[in-house]
């Protein structure tokens, strides 16, 4: 008989029930990264540089193949335990492992790269074509990660085979006088992976389990260096910025607002409470009141309801002109 522990996710890891049928793989969901969402919320309300931009830009193409490739993962059937965008430490080195299986005999990281165009491979490095400009070698950040990985099971005292995979996952991409590497997979070979994947044994036990245990614990949340460009809040364009496209919102009526170029639309309240969160994920330290965010939504015309919005969705403190929410 086969069974499956379904997780649950809540702050307590240890949550598990066990079912008939197989196992339920996924246990770390990947997010958005809060450096790709600042960057989006930078782009729409002031003039990037072209250097920031193409950062900008790479970050977001990083994170869509990322999803990409994790979607063609749970699209098998579920018989592993998969962690995605997993951030660890070990002897003062922090390093990111893309996505990560647990099988019954292995461990198995992947470096996800979503790079588009014609590339090659010469002298241990990575060119492109087009420039022969040198990019960071994606093998050496994927042996990094097995090298790392294989200390920190060392230091938990865990043991476990660690084979990992470097994934081209963009189907225009080609890198010529490619090495013979195995542990490289390109677009056309995703679908024997993914039956590769399927043939592997999946009896999973408690020590698995635990070990997904330990590096999710394990996983740094709060890592704080990211690569952002100067900003000030008077900077910044103000107004309610469309969550399809980035223009600036345009109010229909007093409960409806739209965006003049892709033509979506929104409700008033709930735009404005997005606006707020953005101020917030922005501007961390500053104190959100009444009058600043005002001046944030600019078109919003009735400071009563910016009030009773705030009121309403977050925790007054103090009273009057001194007032603030959090």
């Amino acid at each position: 008989m086969n069974y499956t522990w379904i997780y649950y996710t809540t702050p307590v890891y240890d949550c598990y029930r066990l079912f008939e049928r197989k196992w339920n793989m996924l246990l770390k969901a990947r997010t958005e990264p809060q450096e790709l969402r600042i960057w989006r919320c930078l782009n729409g309300r002031m003039e990037l540089s072209s250097e920031e931009k193409q950062q900008y830009l790479n970050l977001k193409k990083g994170f869509e193949g990322e999803c990409k490739f994790d979607t063609l993962i749970a699209s098998q059937e579920s018989k592993f335990l998969i962690l995605h965008d997993l951030l660890l430490e070990c002897n003062n080195n922090t390093f990111q492992i893309d996505s990560l299986l647990i099988t019954e005999e292995m461990l198995i990281p992947f470096e996800v790269k979503n790079y588009e165009g014609d590339f090659y491979y010469q002298d241990d490095n990575f060119y492109t074509c087009s420039s022969n400009r040198e990019i960071t070698n994606p093998l050496h950040q994927l042996n990094r990660v097995e090298t790392l990985l294989r200390q920190y099971l060392q230091k938990l005292g865990l043991h476990f085979s660690i084979k990992g995979f470097l994934v081209f996952i963009h189907a225009h991409f080609f890198l010529y006088q490619a090495p013979r590497n195995e542990k490289i997979i390109f677009s056309p070979q995703l679908d024997q992976l993914r039956k590769n994947l399927t043939s592997l044994p999946s009896r999973l036990s408690n020590q698995h389990q635990k070990l997904a245990d330990l590096l999710i614990k394990g996983h740094i949340s709060n890592y704080s260096h990211k690569k952002l460009p100067n900003y000030q809040y008077d900077w910044l364009k103000k107004g309610i910025t469309c969550e399809v496209c980035l223009s600036f919102l345009t109010a229909i009526s007093s409960r409806k607002m739209g965006c003049p170029k892709c033509r979506s639309h929104e409700k008033t309240e709930d735009a404005i409470v997005r606006s707020i969160e953005e101020f917030r994920l922005l501007f961390p330290k500053k104190k959100i009141t009444t009058n600043i965010i005002y001046d944030w939504c600019k078109d919003v015309k009735s400071k009563k309801m910016i009030q009773r919005i705030l009121k309403q969705n977050y925790k007054t403190i103090g009273r009057g002109q001194w007032s603030y929410y959090e």
